[in-house]
Protein backbone atom coordinates (compact mmCIF):
# COMPACT_ATOMS: atom_id res chain seq x y z
CA UNK A 1 0.00 0.00 0.00
CA UNK A 2 1.33 3.44 -0.95
CA UNK A 3 0.33 6.98 -0.09
CA UNK A 4 1.05 10.37 -1.56
CA UNK A 5 3.68 11.03 1.13
CA UNK A 6 5.29 7.65 1.70
CA UNK A 7 6.00 4.50 -0.33
CA UNK A 8 6.42 1.16 1.40
CA UNK A 9 10.10 0.17 0.95
CA UNK A 10 10.85 -2.72 -1.36
CA UNK A 11 13.20 -5.65 -0.68
CA UNK A 12 16.38 -3.74 -1.65
CA UNK A 13 15.43 -0.74 0.50
CA UNK A 14 14.57 -2.98 3.44
CA UNK A 15 17.98 -4.67 3.20
CA UNK A 16 19.64 -1.27 3.04
CA UNK A 17 17.72 -0.06 6.11
CA UNK A 18 18.66 -3.25 7.95
CA UNK A 19 22.30 -2.63 7.07
CA UNK A 20 22.12 0.96 8.32
CA UNK A 21 20.43 -0.11 11.57
CA UNK A 22 22.95 -2.89 12.20
CA UNK A 23 25.87 -0.55 11.54
CA UNK A 24 24.50 2.13 13.87
CA UNK A 25 23.87 -0.46 16.61
CA UNK A 26 27.42 -1.79 16.33
CA UNK A 27 28.84 1.73 16.53
CA UNK A 28 26.79 2.49 19.66
CA UNK A 29 27.82 -0.79 21.30
CA UNK A 30 31.46 -0.09 20.48
CA UNK A 31 31.17 3.41 21.99
CA UNK A 32 29.55 2.05 25.16
CA UNK A 33 32.20 -0.67 25.40
CA UNK A 34 34.98 1.90 25.00
CA UNK A 35 33.51 4.08 27.79
CA UNK A 36 33.18 1.07 30.11
CA UNK A 37 36.78 0.08 29.32
CA UNK A 38 37.99 3.58 30.22
CA UNK A 39 36.07 3.45 33.51
CA UNK A 40 37.69 0.13 34.43
CA UNK A 41 41.10 1.26 33.20
CA UNK A 42 41.03 4.39 35.39
CA UNK A 43 39.91 2.39 38.44
CA UNK A 44 36.45 3.90 38.78
CA UNK A 45 34.98 0.58 39.97
CA UNK A 46 37.50 -0.11 42.72
CA UNK A 47 36.13 -0.80 46.19
CA UNK A 48 37.95 2.23 47.58
CA UNK A 49 35.82 4.62 45.51
CA UNK A 50 32.51 2.89 46.24
CA UNK A 51 32.96 2.06 49.93
CA UNK A 52 31.93 5.58 51.13
CA UNK A 53 28.41 5.03 49.80
CA UNK A 54 27.88 2.27 52.36
CA UNK A 55 28.31 4.77 55.21
CA UNK A 56 25.08 5.86 56.88
CA UNK A 57 26.10 9.52 57.03
CA UNK A 58 26.70 9.72 53.28
CA UNK A 59 23.43 7.92 52.54
CA UNK A 60 21.57 10.37 54.76
CA UNK A 61 23.31 13.28 53.02
CA UNK A 62 22.20 12.01 49.60
CA UNK A 63 18.64 11.40 50.80
CA UNK A 64 18.48 14.87 52.33
CA UNK A 65 19.73 16.40 49.08
CA UNK A 66 17.18 14.40 47.08
CA UNK A 67 14.41 15.55 49.40
CA UNK A 68 15.47 19.18 49.04
CA UNK A 69 15.53 18.79 45.25
CA UNK A 70 11.99 17.40 45.23
CA UNK A 71 10.85 20.15 47.60
CA UNK A 72 12.21 22.90 45.35
CA UNK A 73 10.75 21.22 42.28
CA UNK A 74 7.34 20.82 43.92
CA UNK A 75 7.14 24.50 44.85
CA UNK A 76 8.45 25.61 41.45
CA UNK A 77 6.09 23.32 39.50
CA UNK A 78 2.93 24.46 41.31
CA UNK A 79 3.86 28.15 41.21
CA UNK A 80 4.97 27.95 37.56
CA UNK A 81 1.65 26.42 36.51
CA UNK A 82 -0.24 29.08 38.45
CA UNK A 83 1.87 31.94 37.07
CA UNK A 84 1.60 30.51 33.56
CA UNK A 85 -2.18 30.39 33.85
CA UNK A 86 -2.37 34.00 35.06
CA UNK A 87 -0.06 35.30 32.32
CA UNK A 88 -1.90 33.28 29.67
CA UNK A 89 -5.21 34.79 30.78
CA UNK A 90 -3.65 38.24 30.54
CA UNK A 91 -2.40 37.57 27.02
CA UNK A 92 -5.79 36.21 25.95
CA UNK A 93 -7.69 39.09 27.55
CA UNK A 94 -9.85 41.41 25.48
CA UNK A 95 -8.42 44.39 27.39
CA UNK A 96 -5.45 45.90 25.62
CA UNK A 97 -3.66 46.97 28.81
CA UNK A 98 -3.74 43.45 30.23
CA UNK A 99 -2.52 41.98 26.94
CA UNK A 100 0.41 44.40 26.76
CA UNK A 101 1.35 43.84 30.38
CA UNK A 102 1.16 40.06 29.99
CA UNK A 103 3.23 40.15 26.79
CA UNK A 104 5.88 42.36 28.40
CA UNK A 105 6.25 40.07 31.43
CA UNK A 106 6.32 36.89 29.37
CA UNK A 107 8.93 38.15 26.92
CA UNK A 108 11.11 39.63 29.67
CA UNK A 109 11.22 36.53 31.87
CA UNK A 110 11.62 34.19 28.89
CA UNK A 111 14.64 36.14 27.68
CA UNK A 112 16.27 36.42 31.11
CA UNK A 113 18.65 33.52 31.97
CA UNK A 114 17.45 31.44 34.91
CA UNK A 115 20.78 31.68 36.72
CA UNK A 116 20.76 35.49 36.49
CA UNK A 117 17.30 35.67 38.07
CA UNK A 118 18.33 33.24 40.83
CA UNK A 119 21.45 35.23 41.65
CA UNK A 120 19.56 38.53 41.52
CA UNK A 121 16.98 37.34 44.03
CA UNK A 122 19.62 35.71 46.24
CA UNK A 123 22.25 38.48 46.20
CA UNK A 124 20.38 41.72 45.50
CA UNK A 125 17.24 40.97 47.48
CA UNK A 126 19.08 38.90 50.15
CA UNK A 127 16.57 36.04 50.07
CA UNK A 128 17.24 32.59 51.48
CA UNK A 129 18.53 29.93 49.02
CA UNK A 130 15.29 27.95 48.69
CA UNK A 131 12.99 30.93 47.98
CA UNK A 132 15.61 32.40 45.63
CA UNK A 133 15.84 29.15 43.66
CA UNK A 134 12.07 28.69 43.53
CA UNK A 135 11.53 32.30 42.46
CA UNK A 136 13.97 32.06 39.57
CA UNK A 137 12.52 28.76 38.37
CA UNK A 138 8.96 30.04 38.72
CA UNK A 139 9.51 33.23 36.75
CA UNK A 140 11.22 31.49 33.85
CA UNK A 141 9.12 28.34 33.60
CA UNK A 142 5.90 30.23 34.32
CA UNK A 143 6.53 32.57 31.38
CA UNK A 144 7.25 29.63 29.07
CA UNK A 145 4.14 27.79 30.25
CA UNK A 146 2.08 30.92 29.63
CA UNK A 147 2.94 30.68 25.94
CA UNK A 148 2.17 26.97 26.00
CA UNK A 149 -1.29 27.64 27.48
CA UNK A 150 -2.03 30.48 25.08
CA UNK A 151 -0.96 28.45 22.04
CA UNK A 152 -2.97 25.45 23.22
CA UNK A 153 -6.15 27.47 23.62
CA UNK A 154 -5.68 29.14 20.24
CA UNK A 155 -5.13 25.74 18.61
CA UNK A 156 -8.75 24.74 19.30
CA UNK A 157 -10.97 25.20 16.27
CA UNK A 158 -12.47 28.65 16.17
CA UNK A 159 -15.95 27.27 15.62
CA UNK A 160 -15.93 25.64 19.04
CA UNK A 161 -15.79 28.99 20.81
CA UNK A 162 -18.23 30.61 18.40
CA UNK A 163 -20.76 27.85 18.98
CA UNK A 164 -20.42 28.24 22.74
CA UNK A 165 -20.93 32.00 22.50
CA UNK A 166 -23.99 31.39 20.31
CA UNK A 167 -25.48 29.30 23.12
CA UNK A 168 -25.21 32.30 25.45
CA UNK A 169 -22.14 31.28 27.45
CA UNK A 170 -19.83 33.96 28.82
CA UNK A 171 -16.11 34.10 28.07
CA UNK A 172 -15.15 32.52 31.39
CA UNK A 173 -17.58 29.65 30.80
CA UNK A 174 -16.32 29.19 27.24
CA UNK A 175 -12.73 29.02 28.44
CA UNK A 176 -13.29 26.68 31.38
CA UNK A 177 -15.89 24.34 29.83
CA UNK A 178 -15.09 24.35 26.11
CA UNK A 179 -11.64 25.58 25.08
CA UNK A 180 -9.34 24.58 27.96
CA UNK A 181 -10.54 20.95 28.25
CA UNK A 182 -9.92 20.45 24.54
CA UNK A 183 -6.57 22.26 24.64
CA UNK A 184 -5.24 20.16 27.53
CA UNK A 185 -4.64 17.20 25.23
CA UNK A 186 -2.41 19.27 22.96
CA UNK A 187 -0.68 21.06 25.84
CA UNK A 188 0.06 18.11 28.12
CA UNK A 189 3.27 16.80 26.44
CA UNK A 190 4.77 20.29 26.30
CA UNK A 191 3.79 21.01 29.91
CA UNK A 192 5.52 17.84 31.10
CA UNK A 193 8.60 18.66 29.02
CA UNK A 194 8.83 22.07 30.66
CA UNK A 195 8.40 20.54 34.12
CA UNK A 196 11.29 18.20 33.31
CA UNK A 197 13.37 21.29 32.51
CA UNK A 198 12.38 22.77 35.88
CA UNK A 199 13.39 19.55 37.64
CA UNK A 200 16.82 19.57 36.03
CA UNK A 201 17.30 23.29 36.70
CA UNK A 202 16.94 22.69 40.44
CA UNK A 203 20.61 21.62 40.24
CA UNK A 204 21.48 25.32 39.87
CA UNK A 205 20.72 25.63 43.56
CA UNK A 206 24.20 24.38 44.50
CA UNK A 207 25.61 27.67 43.15
CA UNK A 208 23.80 29.56 45.91
CA UNK A 209 24.64 26.92 48.56
CA UNK A 210 21.19 25.33 48.54
CA UNK A 211 21.69 21.79 49.82
CA UNK A 212 20.03 19.94 46.95
CA UNK A 213 21.01 16.60 45.36
CA UNK A 214 23.90 17.87 43.24
CA UNK A 215 25.24 19.90 46.17
CA UNK A 216 25.26 16.73 48.30
CA UNK A 217 27.22 14.89 45.60
CA UNK A 218 29.72 17.73 45.37
CA UNK A 219 30.25 17.60 49.14
CA UNK A 220 30.90 13.85 48.99
CA UNK A 221 33.36 14.18 46.12
CA UNK A 222 35.31 17.08 47.66
CA UNK A 223 35.41 16.27 51.38
CA UNK A 224 36.86 12.75 51.36
CA UNK A 225 40.55 12.27 52.18
CA UNK A 226 41.47 9.74 49.50
CA UNK A 227 41.16 9.90 45.71
CA UNK A 228 38.07 11.90 44.75
CA UNK A 229 35.17 9.55 43.84
CA UNK A 230 33.82 12.05 41.32
CA UNK A 231 32.80 9.54 38.63
CA UNK A 232 31.05 7.18 41.10
CA UNK A 233 29.08 10.15 42.45
CA UNK A 234 28.02 11.06 38.92
CA UNK A 235 27.09 7.42 38.22
CA UNK A 236 24.78 7.45 41.25
CA UNK A 237 23.24 10.90 40.82
CA UNK A 238 22.66 10.78 37.05
CA UNK A 239 20.43 7.66 36.98
CA UNK A 240 18.29 9.13 39.77
CA UNK A 241 17.78 12.37 37.82
CA UNK A 242 16.98 10.34 34.68
CA UNK A 243 14.57 8.15 36.65
CA UNK A 244 12.69 11.16 38.02
CA UNK A 245 12.35 12.64 34.52
CA UNK A 246 11.10 9.31 33.17
CA UNK A 247 8.63 9.12 36.06
CA UNK A 248 7.24 12.52 35.04
CA UNK A 249 6.83 11.30 31.46
CA UNK A 250 5.08 8.15 32.67
CA UNK A 251 2.74 10.27 34.78
CA UNK A 252 1.90 12.40 31.74
CA UNK A 253 1.05 9.30 29.70
CA UNK A 254 -1.10 7.98 32.56
CA UNK A 255 -3.03 11.24 32.78
CA UNK A 256 -3.49 11.25 29.02
CA UNK A 257 -4.89 7.70 29.04
CA UNK A 258 -7.29 8.49 31.87
CA UNK A 259 -8.47 11.58 30.04
CA UNK A 260 -9.22 9.56 26.91
CA UNK A 261 -11.29 7.12 29.01
CA UNK A 262 -13.21 9.94 30.70
CA UNK A 263 -16.87 9.74 29.60
CA UNK A 264 -17.01 13.54 29.51
CA UNK A 265 -14.46 13.65 26.68
CA UNK A 266 -15.24 10.40 24.89
CA UNK A 267 -16.73 10.61 21.43
CA UNK A 268 -20.40 9.67 21.37
CA UNK A 269 -21.24 6.76 19.10
CA UNK A 270 -23.97 7.44 16.56
CA UNK A 271 -25.94 4.53 15.16
CA UNK A 272 -26.02 3.91 11.42
CA UNK A 273 -28.98 5.21 9.43
CA UNK A 274 -31.69 2.64 8.78
CA UNK A 275 -34.00 2.47 5.74
CA UNK A 276 -37.55 3.59 6.17
CA UNK A 277 -36.77 6.86 7.98
CA UNK A 278 -38.31 9.64 5.87
CA UNK A 279 -38.02 13.36 6.20
CA UNK A 280 -41.23 15.41 6.59
CA UNK A 281 -42.81 15.93 3.19
CA UNK A 282 -40.89 13.06 1.58
CA UNK A 283 -43.63 10.40 1.76
CA UNK A 284 -44.89 8.32 -1.17
CA UNK A 285 -47.51 10.89 -2.10
CA UNK A 286 -45.12 13.84 -2.27
CA UNK A 287 -42.76 14.68 -5.11
CA UNK A 288 -39.03 14.37 -4.52
CA UNK A 289 -37.02 17.56 -4.05
CA UNK A 290 -35.23 18.85 -7.15
CA UNK A 291 -31.74 17.89 -5.91
CA UNK A 292 -32.73 14.26 -5.15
Amino acid sequence: MTTALYDVPGPRTQRRHLLYGTGATLILLALIGWIIYLLFDTGQFTAQKWTPFTYKGIQELLLTGLGNTLKAFGYAAVLSLALGGVLACARLSEHRVLRWAGTLLVEFFRAMPVLVMIFFVYVALKVEPLPALVTGLTLYNGSVLAEVFRTGVNSVERGQGEAAYALGLGKTQVMTHVLVPQAVRAMLPTIISQLVVALKDTSLGFLITYEEFLHAGKLIASNLDYDLPFIPVVMIISPIYIGMCMLLSWFANWVSRRQRRNPKVETAEIGAAEPGTLLPGAGPGHPKPPHA
